[in-house]
């Protein structure tokens, strides 16, 4: 889960590189990396394949990606990025809210000492403490709020679709879903650009094997065993991983405050991550080898 955050944080930098409008780097992004998808997917089909409430759960997820890849890259230049990447992480609260409220799914007190911690070190991180504002940033707030909504529902959806054990199948399903719902709502939206050049599309094709293969594939297939919160705060890796590749390939250099937001993050991760020693699952919450080995004993 972790490798696969830090491989979708290399996105942002190089959409930066790619210079393309949001309908273009969206709708590449997924189309790119379908071959690659493929194949993997039809390795799997000896074991079965997904039921249609399954698809349907993972076409839903691949609508709702779409909405935050639009969004939150429109959202960037109007709110700055410190805002739009701030908002667009509250993911970390609300993934475990829609696990309460629809899953009955706890996430425990170690969560909510953590939760202040993993906030106040995402602030830090993004910049948003002595940073720059956007060209509107009233107008790039409410599209980040909104990116926030689509991502969150996304990591909720997408958690679902892989319970079946099929995940290579239902995620290619969620990236076909997103390249047609990038081109549909990119066409009427800042429009998409079928031939940007070489250049953007060997920077988006980059997007394609590092954001959309391997890292949100990695974390579709790391989800369903992780309790929501715990997969939500491990993908507050990505804002981490996204200031040190600004670094090392835009040159831009952390402020000791970004650092230190890092610093949090991956202090507070830990603790809202981990369980105390001693601590057990209730029956109830054991995966059914775990509970056939309890029973044994």
């Amino acid at each position: 889960m972790g490798v696969g955050a830090l491989a979708v944080s290399a996105s942002a930098v190089l959409l930066h590189l790619a210079r393309v409008s949001p309908g273009t780097a969206s709708f590449y992004r997924c189309v790119l990396a379908l071959p690659l998808l493929v194949p993997l997917a039809l390795a799997e089909r000896r074991h079965g394949r997904p039921g249609r409430r399954t698809v349907a759960l993972a076409w839903a997820a691949g609508v709702l990606l779409a909405g935050d890849m639009l969004l939150w890259t429109q959202a960037i230049p109007e709110a700055g990025a410190g805002i739009s990447t701030v908002v667009v992480n509250m993911q970390v609260l609300l993934v475990p809210l829609l696990a309460l409220v629809v899953d009955r799914e706890s996430p425990g007190r170690r969560f909510a000492l953590a939760l202040p911690l993993l906030l106040a070190g995402l602030v830090l991180t993004a910049g948003l403490v002595g940073g720059a504002m956007g060209t509107d940033p009233l107008t790039g707030a409410l599209h980040a709020v909104m990116a926030a909504a689509c991502y969150s529902g996304f990591l909720f959806l997408l958690r679902r679709t892989g319970e079946g054990g099929l995940t290579r199948q239902t995620y290619l399903h969620v990236i076909v879903a997103a390249a047609v719902a990038s081109l549909a709502i990119g066409a009427v939206w800042h429009g998409v650009d079928l031939a940007p050049g070489w250049s953007p599309i060997g920077w988006l094709l980059a997007v394609a094997v590092l954001g959309q293969v391997l890292g949100w594939l990695l974390v579709a297939l790391a989800t369903p065993s992780l309790p929501a919160h715990v997969g939500a705060t491990l993908l507050l890796l990505t804002p981490v991983g996204a200031v040190g590749l600004g670094a090392i390939v835009l040159a831009e250099r952390p402020t000791l405050v970004q650092l230190a937001g890092c610093a949090l993050i991956l202090a507070s991760g830990y603790l809202a991550a981990t369980r105390p020693s001693g601590d057990h699952r209730e029956p109830d919450r054991l995966s059914p080898d775990e509970r056939s080995g309890a029973n044994s004993l």
